[in-house]
């Protein structure tokens, strides 16, 4: 039988490459997105097409009305949940610098990117605890996907980047209290990635990769990140709980 993923914002972007990574490892997928069914209909077709069960959970993660209803689609459907993927994020809807930068921005993107997982994770954690406790052997684990900005600071998305260290942090945290029940928390931090959210910085990126801002001079592809998350779902790294890995192609090296 199947382990099952859920993956928040799974329906495009890097939710996608790592929904694509995971049902090529056999995991049934449950899909969360804010879109119409209809509108992700041609996404689930596509990874139904790896011979895998998927299900498609709308809502918003920053609903706890939304985000208990998605854990109960999954329950219903599956009856069980081996990983959580806490993928769903936006960026600001204007890249404001922190000097002007508004509390609505800050308030949305700090509910989404932090607040929702947060409590996501809460209630998932606690489910998984009680899988554990009916079945010792039971693998389950916790993935977050940050990013980059959790260190690298840009003033004109400083909303973005304290949502990622908050993530960060969580993942610490959640790794530090699940690590009694053998539920691993691991933190995939990715660089610059080829998805609709950079679509209006292509050509500034474009340059700065050509200029060498990365060590391996592409940009990433959300199958990058997929391969990453992949192995952490399988079990390759069981005892490396609270730990970042890197998908920035040599980014964040220091370097003279």
């Amino acid at each position: 039988m199947n382990s099952v993923a859920f993956i928040t914002g799974g329906s495009r972007g890097i939710g996608l490459g790592i929904a694509k990574s995971l049902a090529q490892n056999n995991f049934d997928l449950a899909i969360n997105g804010t879109r119409q069914e209809e509108d992700v209909a041609e996404v689930m077709n596509e990874l139904k097409q790896f011979n895998v069960d998927v299900i498609y959970c709308r809502g918003d993660i920053s609903s706890s009305t939304d985000r208990a209803n998605m854990l109960r689609q999954i329950k219903d459907h599956y009856g069980k949940l081996n990983v959580l993927v806490n993928n769903a994020g936006i960026a600001p809807r204007q890249r404001n610098d922190i000097l002007v930068a508004t509390e609505e921005s800050f308030d949305e993107v700090m509910n989404i990117n932090l607040k929702g997982p947060y409590f996501l994770t809460q209630q998932v954690a606690n489910w998984m605890i009680e899988q554990k406790n009916t079945d010792a052997n039971f693998n389950v684990c916790i993935i977050n996907i940050s990013s980059i900005s959790a260190t690298v600071a840009s003033v004109n998305r400083g909303e973005y980047c304290i949502s990622k260290t908050g993530i960060s942090m969580a993942t610490k945290l959640f790794a530090v209290r699940l690590g009694e029940f053998e539920i691993p928390v691991f933190e995939v931090r990715p660089g610059i990635i080829k998805t609709d959210m950079t679509a209006g910085v292509t050509e500034k990126y474009d340059k700065l990769i050509a200029e060498g801002l990365c060590v391996q001079q592409r940009w990433g592809q959300p199958e990058d990140v997929g391969k990453v998350v992949a192995s952490l779902a399988v079990g390759n790294f069981m005892y490396s709980t609270g730990q970042v890995f890197m998908v920035d192609g040599g980014l964040t090296i220091p370097r003279l």
